[in-house]
C-alpha cells in the first residue's frame, strides 16, 4: 500500500464521496454518476485514482462493472495512525 496515493485519493472531496456512496454496498458506474453534476469521464477518473490506492475494487458482471469499497487498506491505515499516537 501506498500512503502517498491514499492521501492523495482521500485529499479530493468528490472521491470522498464515491466513498461514503460505496459504503452500502456495490454500485455501477451510472449509479455513482447519478450522484454528481460532473461527467461521467471525470467520475471514471476519480474511480481509478481510488482503484490506483486500493480504496475500491471493481468486479465486471455482464456489461455492468461494479465498484465496492476495499475496508481493508481503511483498517491498515488506522491501525498505523494508532501505531504514530502511542
Amino acid at each position: 500500500m501506498s500512503f502517498q496515493l491514499l492521501f492523495k485519493a482521500l485529499s479530493d472531496p468528490n472521491r470522498r464521496k464515491i466513498l461514503e456512496l460505496l459504503r452500502p454496498g456495490p454500485l455501477t458506474a451510472g449509479e455513482i454518476v447519478s450522484h454528481f453534476d460532473s461527467a461521467g469521464s471525470t467520475i471514471s477518473k476519480h474511480l481509478s485514482i481510488l482503484k490506483q490506492a486500493d480504496l475500491v475494487t471493481d468486479k465486471r458482471d455482464g456489461q455492468y462493472i461494479y465498484y465496492e469499497l476495499n475496508t481493508s487498506v481503511l483498517d491498515s491505515v488506522i491501525q498505523w495512525l494508532i501505531e504514530l499516537e502511542k
